[in-house]
């Protein structure tokens, strides 16, 4: 019973930190908004509004309040997940706009880290296991190029030559779809899982070479063990640990990077919603977003430190 126990108690202590992080999160994105110039009255009222017409708003929404007793009520108003209404078009509850364009944002950040893990892991592996070979330099050429190149230049360039010249793939998400949903989607997700992916590629190949060299490596190779089964079982399976680590790390690039991918490409996503929210002055979709987002990289996180003790027993003695 013992391990379960410290199991258990692992699991909740990186839930207290991920709860203080969302915390933190939250002062960083209050504090910001509230030292930021004009305030929510003025964006309700307009730049045309008189003084005293901003002043009974401000008064109104409680904004002549001192700053943390409006904080703390943030705070529990956030816990019920009630973040207030958008301050333009219909004024609708943000949860609403949450639920709306949050699955469109964790499909293509889910499928883009599934899609850099893939080929990342494999390969990196081909690129280890040939090391200095003509496939090693290959893959380094890429991996380089895809580190390199940032999402805003490989959006137009994807799409000047699949959508333009090619005509294979539509360029940005319509209402009035022609094709299935899944074609709006491969850009996006490609220039997504670009950058991730080359990173990934990178850090296979040098930690496969790291664990190539290791002495159960030359004993399994005494021992006559088959080519692929010591790649596999025994040195890819020692190697994977950091990059799964990494994957974590990723997911959190892939959401910020989603923001200018899914304004790029005009996806109805929590990217482009929060973008337009700050560039309208929309407090309360922004906190949300930021929040939301802050939330699921700390879940996701949370999933790859409970993976790592399954795939190496020395982390689960550890644990015991």
């Amino acid at each position: 019973m013992q391990a379960p126990v410290r199991l258990a108690k692992s699991i909740v202590l990186r839930l207290v930190y991920g709860l203080l992080s969302l915390i933190f999160i939250s002062f960083v994105t209050f504090v910001a908004d509230e030292v930021a110039p004009g305030d929510a009255a003025l964006v309700l009222a307009g730049e045309k509004a008189s003084p005293e017409v901003i002043q009974s708003i401000r008064v109104e929404m409680g904004l002549t309040r001192p700053w943390p007793v409006r904080y703390v009520e943030f705070l529990g108003n956030a816990a019920r997940l009630d973040f207030g209404k958008s301050y333009y078009g219909t004024k609708e509850p943000v949860w609403d706009i949450l639920k709306r364009d949050l699955p469109m944002t964790t499909l293509i950040a889910s499928c883009a880290i599934l899609a850099a893990a893939v080929f990342g892991i494999f390969f990196g592996t081909i690129a280890g296991v040939w090391e200095n070979r003509f496939a090693d330099r290959s893959v380094l050429v890429f991996s380089t190029l895809g580190v390199t190149i940032p999402n805003f230049v490989l959006a137009p360039l994807l799409v000047y030559l699949f959508s333009l010249k090619m005509d294979v793939l539509p360029q940005t998400w319509e209402v009035n779809r022609v094709a299935p949903d899944y074609y709006y989607l491969i850009l996006p997700v490609l220039i997504l899982a670009a950058r991730p992916g080359a990173m990934l590629t990178r850090l296979t190949r040098a930690s496969l070479i790291d664990t190539l060299e290791q002495e159960f490596i030359r004993t399994a190779i005494a021992k006559g063990v088959p080519f692929g089964s010591m790649i596999l079982r025994h040195g890819l399976r020692n190697a994977i640990l950091p990059v799964l680590t990494s994957i974590g790390t990723s997911f959190g690039f892939l959401l910020t990077g989603s923001f200018v991918v899914e304004r790029f490409f005009v996806l109805p996503g929590l990217g482009r919603e929060a973008i337009e929210a700050i560039q309208q002055g929309n407090t309360p979709v922004m906190q949300a977003c930021i929040l939301i987002t802050g939330m699921m990289f700390i879940v996701i996180n949370l999933v790859v430190d409970l993976l790592l003790p399954l795939l190496d027993p020395r982390i689960r003695e550890a644990q015991v």
